[in-house]
């Protein structure tokens, strides 16, 4: 049985997060998502690395970045682009060391920039020294107590022991066989076989991650972005039982078997007291995929302190859409203590430039399959709607989530082929689904070179040959570009960080969001086609040209009255 559900939020004080100075950077922060992989090359070997990362650190503080939120840097055999992690306490050999990490954080925090690191506490790699240790230890040992092994069903143990299914398609579970050919138990994995999932009811597993969040805290992260966040607590009383079937939202009382339960939050409150522990308290946000309900538990200040709202990723681009889920991410802030946090693309999504720019409720993973040809993309509109969103979104109370290349106005790699793709979903999909690939291309920094200034070796992914006139050297200097707009925006969003509110102003159209901000700061965004008269003001910033005090459609103006 399920244990009684968390108390809910309520208006009662709460423990404060920001009560040591300087805590508070992360509620209205913007933090630049970088895959390391697709992000610069330091050595030619065609993967992006962390002496890459550095080598950009002036780059993003130009831009105006607060954070960076770097992917999965760990020994990975990158079975899932990294989120198979060999060791939590080390530096992909391929990506540098751990005096190259050290190197970065210094750099980062010599111009004001914090750290985040990607935690994954779900599962670790097949390779990782836990999992060698349970293989050789055999069935009942403590080495295999610390994941989830079960005896298979069926009168020869030849049938996997639940009904759960892989998130990368396929049975979530996968059949060891011996030295001597003889089947075996049977192992977890949500994700990839590659990917076992971790026994959180067993205590070695709970010491092993604060170890792990100290190690890197004592290096100077100021914060974590933790990866299925939702999963760890899982149900593992026999006979385990079937995953209902759910088309709609997670059940609201933390009955699931696999997520979002109840118990869940008991991890997440002894992580607070290892955060609260360095002063200033480190920070995190929780990749929690749940019932929109109960997100603001994981927010709490008592336990990571933000969670991830992907509500806007989602959206349409419509005002109505736009609307409600500001109204409804702001209440929720306010029920868990915590700010809220904003999204529109990163490494796991199609780049909102290209789903902006496709029509409504088109099937994203069909479109990548036909190579991007069977559904007409509009690369136009898609930048312009993709402009005007990010100027809506840097508007908002709270903190932003930018991923690399967005700010160059990167499409989608629709047309990856087939022998290029490395996502697992591929593979776990028989070839149906291509993945996520498309949104990790690496980044074009230069309009020449054979990977546009990414590095002097052939890129892990191909570029498109389009992205040479989009590089960041093509864009520098220019006011109509996509990058000089986000560092016009970056920089004048300071001014907007005061209280965390925002009021409502009537347009008198359906299609046009209009709201102010406590310090007199208005955000305008023209959802249709028809231009739209701004109210009197100094125009701040536009993600297009406000001619005659015109808005025009599918854009956004920053004004002060």
């Amino acid at each position: 049985m399920p244990s009684p559900a968390p108390e809910q939020p309520t208006d009662s004080p709460q423990p404060s997060l920001t009560d040591v100075s300087g805590a508070s950077w992360w509620r209205q922060a913007v933090v630049y998502q970088v895959y390391p992989r697709s992000f610069a090359d330091s050595d030619g070997d065609g993967l992006g690395d962390i002496p890459g990362v550095t080598s950009r650190v002036g780059y993003l503080a130009e831009l105006g970045v607060d954070a960076i939120w770097l992917s999965p840097f760990y020994p990975s055999a990158l079975a899932d682009g990294g989120y198979d992690v060999d060791d939590y306490r080390d530096v992909a050999p391929e990506l540098g060391t751990l005096t190259d990490f050290d190197a970065l954080v210094g750099a980062a925090h010599a111009v004001g920039i914090k750290i985040v690191v990607d935690i994954v506490p779900n599962h670790t790699s097949n390779r990782h020294a836990w999992f060698l240790a349970a293989l050789a230890a055999g069935p009942g040992s403590p080495e295999r107590a610390r994941y989830v092994f079960r005896d298979g069903t069926g009168p020869d143990g030849s049938l996997p022991p639940s009904d759960w299914q892989s998130h990368f398609g396929g049975r979530a579970w996968t059949r060891l066989v011996d030295a001597d050919g003889n089947p075996e138990q049977w192992y977890l994995h949500l994700f990839a076989p590659e990917q076992p999932d971790l026994n959180w009811d067993n205590r070695e597993v709970h010491e092993e991650f604060l170890t792990t969040l100290r190690f890197w805290a004592d290096r100077g992260v100021d914060g974590y972005r933790v990866d299925v966040a939702h999963a760890l607590a899982k149900d593992l009383s026999e006979p385990l039982r079937s995953k209902p079937e759910t088309p709609g939202e997670l059940p609201l009382d933390g009955s699931d078997p696999l997520f979002d339960r109840n118990e869940v939050h008991e991890i997440y409150a002894e992580w607070r007291q290892v955060f609260d522990s360095y002063d200033p308290p480190r920070t995190a946000v929780a990749e929690a995929f749940s019932a929109p309900e109960r997100r603001a538990l994981y927010a709490r200040p008592t336990e990571l302190g933000q969670a991830f709202n992907f509500d806007l990723l989602k959206a349409d681009f419509d005002a109505a859409q736009f609307r409600e889920v500001v109204d409804f991410c702001l209440a929720q802030a306010a029920e868990a203590g915590s700010s809220s946090t904003w999204v529109l693309s990163n490494h796991d999504v199609v780049r909102h430039a290209s789903r902006y720019g496709l029509p409504a409720g088109t099937d994203l993973d069909d479109w990548l399959m036909t190579d991007g040809l069977g559904t007409v993309l509009d690369v136009e509109q898609g930048l312009h709607r993709a402009r005007a969103a990010v100027l809506f979104m840097l508007a908002l109370p709270g903190s932003a989530y930018l991923y690399q290349g967005e700010e160059i106005g990167l499409h989608e790699v629709a047309d990856l082929p087939a022998g290029a793709l490395q996502d697992p979903i591929w593979l776990r999909t028989q070839n149906t689904k291509k993945g996520r690939d498309g949104a990790r291309v690496p980044l074009p920094w230069t309009r020449d070179g054979a990977t546009y200034g990414f590095g002097s070796g052939n890129a892990w992914l191909p570029q498109p040959a389009a992205w040479s006139r989009i590089a960041v050297g093509e864009q520098v200097g220019d006011p109509t570009s996509t990058l000089e707009l986000y560092r016009a925006a970056l920089h004048a969003r300071r001014a907007l960080q005061t209280e965390e509110s925002l009021a409502w102003v009537e347009t008198g159209r359906e299609d046009v969001v209009h709201f102010v901000r406590p310090n007199g700061w208005h955000c305008v965004t023209n959802f249709g086609t028809e231009p739209y008269a701004l109210p009197s003001g100094e125009v701040r910033v536009a993600s297009a040209p406000v001619e005659d005090g015109r808005l025009a459609g599918e854009s956004s103006a920053w004004f002060t009255a």
